[in-house]
């Protein structure tokens, strides 16, 4: 996969995740992401709903059709990406009550790990400074 972009990633995602998205009233989905690529995926989503002091199943959610455009959206999303290769991206989407749209949201995390950095000592000649003291 290392040799796939992103976004390819991003659509196979989207892609196994189809079944489980198609139905869905709301929820998030989850890709984590080291190296540039995609290392886990999944959904969190809301299986049942309250509606007038009652517990209903989930009814009629997410459409095959929006599942397809929530999946090009999350591709396009990616140009906002900048310049880190490890983290989290969730997707989180919800379909109005009366079922005639929904909505999607995109977060982006990035993580970095100080155990990977070379760290330099401090030097008058490249300006770092010595924290440890």
């Amino acid at each position: 996969m290392s040799e796939v972009s992103l976004a390819r990633q991003v659509d196979f995602v989207f892609r196994q995740l189809e079944h489980e998205l198609t139905g869905a009233l709301a929820g998030t989905v989850l890709i984590i992401v080291r190296n540039d690529t995609i290392g886990k995926f999944g959904i969190k989503h809301h299986p049942i709903h309250i509606q007038e002091d009652e517990v209903q199943a989930e009814g009629a959610g997410l459409t095959k059709e929006q599942v397809d455009r929530f999946r090009v959206l999350a591709v396009d999303a990616l140009k906002m990406k900048r310049n880190w290769t490890h983290g989290e991206i969730l997707y989180d989407f919800s379909v109005r009550s009366n079922r005639k749209g929904w909505s999607a949201s995109v977060l982006y995390e990035s993580n970095y790990n100080m155990s990977t950095w070379n760290y330099v000592p401090y030097s008058k000649r490249n300006g770092l400074i010595d924290y440890s003291s």
